[in-house]
């Protein structure tokens, strides 16, 4: 794994490592993107100039806190249709979610089977945020 530098003027990033699943190698890449609607844009075009210029056109999945209200506005216009933005529901604050900040990004690889947002008493005082989960599938 490695990390990415994104433009920042809060303590924000990514993380990218490329795993071996069932012998198929894939990309993840974990962020926490910036409160500037700005500069979430700047990183996300990082990313995917990261992404680009990888040698390999690896299955992606990009996901993390967004810091986006707007499932398709500000920032998330950056990716093109071939990107699947899943957004599995109000995941902030965590005891009382009213924001869907938290996100799954999928590359053309995926198929979205079914998302959820894990909401138990122990995940709303683990963290501000609910973790959100995406069942993706591997196409052909």
């Amino acid at each position: 794994g490695e990390a990415l530098d994104l433009p920042t003027l809060e303590p924000r990033g990514a993380a990218c490592g490329e795993i071996v699943v069932e012998g198929r190698p894939l990309r993840v890449i974990g962020t926490h993107l910036d409160l500037s609607g700005l500069r979430r844009r700047d990183q996300i075009r990082s990313l995917l100039a990261f992404v680009g210029a990888c040698n390999r056109d690896l299955p992606t999945v990009i996901m993390g806190d967004f810091n986006q209200w707007g499932r398709t506005t500000g920032a998330m216009r950056e990716f093109s249709p071939d990107w699947q933005i899943v957004t599995p529901g109000r995941s902030y604050p965590s005891r009382q979610p009213v924001a869907t900040l938290d996100r799954i990004v999928a590359s053309k690889h995926w198929r979205l089977v079914e998302t959820e947002v894990h909401h138990t008493g122990l995940a709303a005082v683990a963290s501000d945020h609910l973790p959100v989960i995406a069942k993706l599938e591997l196409l052909k």
